[in-house]
């Protein structure tokens, strides 16, 4: 049966049974029961003063993200394989995530297995709430797991409702069809949290399969589409651009891209001069609307914001040029098509 909840926040905070009782752990976990309110503490500096930094995304490029409908600057903050994925790094988290908002990105990309992501993001995000979306995932297949896995993002990010809800890691054909049965598939409690308000738009995201993409986006209207988009792809047996793009266009999917420099892969001597050009690629393709990137430190953020303001469409010759330089690593640049 659908679940019956007025108001989203009633949703939130009607005595939700979260597994986990209450938010702990570490990171940027917090060991007391989940506060009363969504919005974060006054003292807090966005919440002070929000608008000091708004300006700065005037200078970020914006795009509308396919039949969603979401309009975000084209770069968005990676919540993995960073300070905001690591136990015992939120002061260096929320560092970052300030950083970025003051910065111009108003997406920011977690999930719910990735560690203290969602929590550090609930401890800054909720200032701003109606200034940024926010994009989670679930790796759940059945309905009512994915609902118990969405109740508890929403507590630990402190919102009442997440913009772009994914389903995560979509790899072999089990997880399509599972997924989207009509009994009991997690499509079922995607489809009942928007319609009651508690999600604005659906994707899937995966790493290693473009034919598992092509199967997915031409049996269901997914809003959106998280895959791997960078020059080195273009050089493995079955590139998600050649194969995934051109479905995404015909239903109009937002794509949203990432692994832009392979975790650093693409940016050592001789291949790529920096992120301008790694993002640039990505950026150039056609239906990618946006890229996220983490970021360790705050220097990298600053040259991947810079990089995003700086973004112009380049030229055939100069996207060609890119692949030619990534040809002696893309082996190693495509690890991440060996995960399962």
């Amino acid at each position: 049966m659908p679940r019956l909840n007025p108001t989203r926040r009633q949703f939130l905070y009607g005595g939700i049974a979260i597994a986990s009782g209450v938010i702990s752990g570490d990171g940027c976990s917090r060991q007391e029961a989940p506060p009363q309110a969504i919005a974060p503490a006054v003292d807090h500096p966005l919440a002070a003063s929000p608008a000091a930094v708004e300006d700065f995304s005037l200078s970020m490029p914006t795009r509308v993200l396919g039949r969603s409908q979401l309009t975000m600057p084209v770069l968005g903050l990676g919540g993995s394989a960073s300070p905001l994925s690591r136990p015992g790094q939120a002061a260096e988290a929320i560092a970052l995530i300030e950083q970025a908002y003051a910065g111009g990105i108003r997406y920011f990309d977690t999930a719910a297995n990735y560690g203290p992501s969602e929590e550090c993001l609930g401890r800054v995000l909720p200032a701003v709430r109606s200034e940024v979306m926010i994009g989670t995932k679930t790796s759940r297949r059945d309905r009512d797991s994915a609902w118990r896995e969405l109740e508890r993002s929403l507590q630990r990010l402190q919102t009442d409702y997440i913009d772009l809800w994914q389903f995560h890691a979509i790899t072999y054909d089990w997880d399509v069809d599972t997924l989207l049965d009509e009994q009991q598939g997690a499509i079922k409690a995607a489809e009942e949290a928007k319609e009651q308000g508690i999600i604005r738009a659906i994707g899937v995201t995966g790493h290693n399969n473009p034919d598992i993409f092509v199967k997915a986006l031409n049996r269901y209207p997914f809003d959106t589409a998280l895959i791997p988009i960078n020059a080195a792809d273009r050089h493995t047996a079955r590139p998600f651009i050649d194969h995934v793009l051109p479905v995404a266009q015909r239903h109009n999917t937002g794509i949203i891209g990432m692994k832009v420099p392979a975790y650093g892969k693409l940016l050592k001597p001789g291949i790529l001069s920096g992120m301008s050009e790694a993002l640039g690629y990505a950026l150039s393709q056609p239906q990618v609307q946006c890229c996220i990137v983490a970021a360790d430190t705050p220097e990298q953020l600053t040259e991947n914001l810079n990089a995003a303001r700086a973004f112009q469409t380049l030229s055939g010759e100069q996207l060609t040029a890119i692949e030619q330089r990534t040809a002696q690593v893309w082996q190693e640049a495509s690890f991440f098509r060996r995960w399962s």
